[in-house]
């Protein structure tokens, strides 16, 4: 149980680790008002002006966030496996950290940014495409486990059924143990709900 725990754990940190990473980099940059100048007259806006006392450790946080947000990239590309979203996010944390460091660029450090929120964008809204697409068409064929009579019907797509009534042989069929519905258990597609859920886990 722990360790399904830990499975779990490791698996949702690795899916929100870049968008951490990238969103916590751009507010601790925004804050930074000699680093970021105009990076921070957006934080001033939304009132991170008042962190300008932490300066010195906010440009830490920032640089450090970075790279969080690039080893969070890293690890989700074991899970989509689109190079280009790795790419976007390896060169955006080069941008940022060759403008700081190696041609005194504040235009090539905030490219580097966009390039990491970019990448976290992108990533959010292919996961939440990717239910809706691999759920296939709502029917499925039950097949009665007392007279063997086939029907195809039409799935709920927001609900799970639990009971259903054979047009062969008038049985009144239930879930098997262990199964959310009827479709799961007689049919030959698993109902929608449960396909969601699949797919959000993988």
């Amino acid at each position: 149980m722990a360790l399904d725990w830990v499975i779990f754990a490791t698996k949702d940190m690795n899916r929100y680790l870049d968008k951490l990473g990238s969103v916590g980099a751009v507010i601790a940059a925004a804050a930074c008002s000699i680093c970021f100048p105009k990076l921070a007259l957006l934080g001033a806006v939304f009132g991170l002006g008042g962190l300008a006392v932490y300066e010195a450790q906010l440009f830490i946080a920032a640089q450090v966030l970075v790279g969080v947000a690039v080893f969070g990239q890293a690890l989700s590309f074991s899970q989509h496996r689109k190079h280009w979203l790795l790419a976007l996010a390896v060169l955006g944390g080069a941008a940022f950290f060759g403008g700081l460091y190696v041609f005194a660029s504040e235009s090539l450090s905030y490219a580097g940014l966009v390039a990491l929120v970019a990448a976290s964008t992108a990533d959010i809204w292919a996961r939440l495409r990717k239910p809706a697409a691999s759920i296939s068409a709502p029917e499925s064929v039950i097949t009665c486990p007392q007279c063997g009579h086939r029907e195809r019907e039409l799935m709920p797509t927001d609900a799970c059924q639990f009971f259903y009534d054979c047009k062969g042989c008038g049985a009144v069929l239930r879930p098997r143990a262990g199964d959310c519905c009827v479709f799961c258990s007689y049919g030959s597609v698993k109902c929608p709900p449960v396909q969601a859920s699949a797919c959000c886990t993988t």
